[in-house]
């Protein structure tokens, strides 16, 4: 029997992007994919690629059970919340696809013109316990705000994540990032000094 699907629109700390959850898991636990382009879209996720075909959609976010859709600016969320939402609910009411295969992260790290190549982290002896306490601490909160993180590395006391989503270029997640997860870390393992993030 077809459960029939709801979802419903959430706002989020970023005034451009709202939340729309559905319930029905779209993606599994932990993974996400973010396109802030059609060009990106193309060919990963027909859901994202039809998203961007509405004028006002700048970028789509997809994870656990709910899509982030950033907007132009100059659109009220009040004109365009009610047709997004049905629009993600037909979609998925459907049964149509998606996502049809993972984006690789960072695809524009590999081009030299614009920044330096993206670092790469040693492991250490602490990723697995960092790891676990963004999984049970922070993810549930960061994707309760239509966004995601990613654990890039630890080194000389310093942890580096990707923020993504709603979070991403969000004012209120730096203080997030700074004060909640800084002081979590800090808290459960002392080696910890600084929290920063890079831009997913």
């Amino acid at each position: 029997m077809n459960v029939p699907v709801t979802v419903y629109a959430e706002m989020t700390p970023n005034p451009s992007t709202m939340k729309f959850v559905a319930n029905k898991h779209l993606l599994g636990t932990g993974d996400s994919a973010e396109f802030n382009s059609m060009t990106e879209a193309r060919g990963f996720s027909p859901l994202a690629e039809e998203l961007f075909n509405l004028p006002f959609v700048q970028g789509v976010f997809i994870a656990s059970n709910f899509v982030t859709v950033t907007k132009t600016d100059n659109l009220s969320w009040d004109f365009i919340t009610m047709e997004l939402r049905e629009f993600i609910r037909t979609w998925l009411s459907e049964g149509k696809e998606v996502l049809v295969q993972m984006p690789t992260k960072n695809p524009s790290a590999e081009t030299e013109e614009n920044k330096e190549p993206v670092k790469t982290f040693e492991p250490s002896e602490y990723d697995d316990a960092i790891r676990g306490l963004l999984d049970e601490f922070v993810r549930p909160a960061v994707e309760n705000d239509g966004g995601a993180i990613d654990f890039r590395g630890y080194e000389d006391g310093v942890v580096t994540v990707t923020l993504r989503g709603s979070c991403s270029g969000c004012p209120s997640s730096t203080a997030t990032l700074k004060g909640g997860i800084e002081s979590l870390l800090k808290q459960h393992l002392p080696e910890v000094q600084e929290v920063v993030a890079e831009n997913g």
